[in-house]
């Protein structure tokens, strides 16, 4: 066997899936030096939540984020996660938007594109993967990884066909709810290694604790690449660790190549990121602790706590068991999608309706009947159709690609942000964000108006220093 390649989450799912996707730029470049000389296949480090933590939370502009880590780290492939037809966001969008969309992430520093449909419908991945392969990227699709009685190592392998089909450079197992045991890890990978003729690549967290052990059966296996995060913020809800991955496999025919010497530096620098992020309280100890309730219902370890959050704002708390063991019964109506974004919020909520109403199926949310109308896609199984009968009536369910639907929107956005777009990258923050980007455009000319009223008035006072607008610094 070949070296095992690891790919790093620190600069996005690790900080995503640990403290909100609250990492600034200017806490990423000191390292970006240390990283790029470790050798990774490369570091995942844009697209999930990042684009809308940048524009709602932190005042960047993400392309910008983008520009600035691509130069930082011009010998390391840079990658993203990319929601297919949803791009981004929570919805889909039309074509143009996906082409547009792709183009720019790869001018701007974007390599590897790693793209996935929570319902696991292929047809969602076709634009993506075209325009991928059109822009020079390198295309990685995902299958969402998940535990059902239709989806079992044959489902898999039959999709991971057809992505090779598609064009798949790479395809990535993305077992986003740390669901795929060691085992069963081993005898996937074995099979996928042995029908498809593309590089596997795994992605897994370690909310339930199994994570490393999946990775090192996996490594048997013969898998390709695995998603890891520096141990300052490795392991809980984020990636499993690099180091102790590392370190296991050093001497063997596995073995990464990576100095521990070199990641030990590296994680010492983010320790201090962590630590910030935690004083700030986006850090807290769940996402660090071991959750063996995902093994039990399958629900992922930010979709428990958005639980919370709902129960909380019901003043029902105390009903928390009654919607876990509810999420499985809504998951199989709706056809039993896979709970990643956007279907995990969907089926959650549903639960938490269904339970804090005292009757199944009182109230429906709008997502609810979306999916069961088809607009998000095929369902892996078929639905409860009395139960879509309550949600949409006679209505008859989509059952073509739903995009195929959307007319082209690119320059209708453009039309509507208007001035405060001043590149195609603005209309795409605009297209798939409107409220949120348009806030943060006028955040930024009111910033540019100021700073231009400082510069003339110290150019008055015979004060030639010129200060210059840094958007990461506020």
């Amino acid at each position: 066997m070949t070296k095992l390649m690891i790919t790093d989450t620190i600069l996005r799912d690790a900080h995503q899936s640990q403290a909100a996707t609250r990492m600034r730029i200017e806490e990423m470049l000191p390292a970006c030096e240390m990283l790029d000389s470790i050798g990774y296949w490369s570091l995942e480090c844009w697209g999930g939540a990042t684009f809308d933590s940048c524009l709602r939370f932190l005042n960047e502009d993400p392309w910008e984020r983008l520009r600035k880590l691509k130069k930082a780290l011009p010998k390391t492939k840079l990658q993203m996660l990319f929601r297919g037809q949803n791009i981004l966001g929570y919805k889909h969008y039309a074509d143009d938007i996906v082409e547009k969309f792709c183009r720019s992430a790869i001018e701007n520093g974007i390599e590897v594109m790693r793209i996935f449909d929570a319902l696991n419908d292929v047809r969602n991945l076709e634009a993506a993967i075209k325009y991928t392969k059109k822009y020079g990227g390198i295309c990685e699709p995902a299958i969402s990884y998940t535990v059902s009685p239709v989806h079992n190592e044959d489902y898999f392998v039959k999709l991971a066909k057809e992505l090779e089909q598609m064009g798949a450079d790479v395809i990535c197992i993305k077992d986003m709810a740390n669901l795929l045991l060691p085992y069963d890890a081993y005898s996937l990978v074995k099979r996928l290694k042995s029908e498809v003729s593309v590089p596997i690549h795994l992605h897994t967290h370690n909310t339930a604790g199994t994570g490393d052990m999946t990775y090192l059966m996996a490594a048997q296996a013969g898998v390709d690449i695995v998603d890891c995060a520096l141990s300052a913020m490795g392991n809980g809800t984020a990636q499993p660790a690099t180091e102790p991955l590392v370190a296991t496999l050093k001497g063997t025919d596995r073995d990464t190549g990576i100095d521990l010497g070199e990641l030990a530096k590296a994680s010492r620098y983010f320790l201090k990121v962590s630590e910030r992020l935690k004083a700030d309280g986006f850090i807290s100890d769940k996402s660090l602790k071991v959750d063996t309730n995902i093994l039990m219902y399958q629900v992922p370890g930010g979709m428990l706590s958005n639980l919370v959050s709902q129960l909380k704002q019901a003043n029902a708390e105390d009903k928390y068991y009654e919607v876990l063991e509810e999420i499985p019964r809504v998951r199989k109506d709706f056809g039993y999608p896979p709970l990643v974004t956007p279907t995990s919020q969907i089926v959650g909520t549903q639960a938490v309706l269904n339970v804090i109403s005292g009757q199944r199926y009182k109230m429906f949310t709008k997502e609810s009947k979306a999916v069961l109308a088809g607009e998000y896609g095929r369902l892996p199984a078929p639905v409860n159709e009395e139960v879509r009968k309550m949600a949409i009536g006679d209505k008859e369910p989509i059952t073509c690609r739903p995009a195929d639907l959307l007319a082209p929107e690119f320059e209708k956005c453009r039309e509507e942000a208007g001035e405060h777009a001043r590149n195609d990258e603005d209309v795409l923050s605009y297209a798939l964000f409107p409220q949120v980007a348009m806030k943060f455009f006028e955040t930024r000319e009111e910033n540019e108006r100021k700073t231009a009223e400082e510069n003339a008035s110290l150019e008055t006072n015979g004060i030639t220093t010129i200060f210059v607008d840094d958007m990461t610094a506020n």
